[in-house]
């Protein structure tokens, strides 16, 4: 049975575990723990080395994953890159989301602009490929 863990900071969508049941052949989805989704979550912008920071979601996946089963992993750039090395070498499939943006620009009464950004799931890309 393969499984896909999850280690972004949202929470899939309807299209995202649909594609993941129809293009990647998962039967179960792996949230992780609220420690470890707040951990994920907020990553210190000053912390220097996050190899230690990251044990815990190390020692998640080590305990509950194994060979083949992949690991939808964005977020912070330097964590991101941790864990998919870890991935690599532990024989797991690295993903990510791949998105289409519809961007909406607001003009303000007080001559500010906002801009919204939706984002719809396209399909999930392995890192390396």
């Amino acid at each position: 049975m393969t499984t896909i863990f999850l280690l972004f900071n949202h929470k899939l969508t309807p299209s995202q575990k649909e594609d993941a049941h129809t293009t990647l052949n998962i039967k179960r989805i792996a949230n992780p723990s609220k420690d470890i989704r707040d951990l994920w979550s907020q990553i210190p912008a000053d912390l220097g080395n996050l190899f230690t920071f990251l044990t815990p979601v190390r020692q998640w996946l080590e305990k509950d994953a194994k060979t083949g089963d992949f690991l939808l992993v964005q977020g912070d750039f330097g964590a991101t890159f941790l864990m998919v090395e870890f991935a690599l070498r532990n024989h797991l499939r690295p993903v990510y989301s791949t998105t289409t943006r519809i961007s909406v620009e607001k003009k303000l009464e007080n001559g500010t602009i906002t801009i919204e950004h939706n984002f719809c799931h396209v399909r999930y890309r392995e890192y390396g490929h």
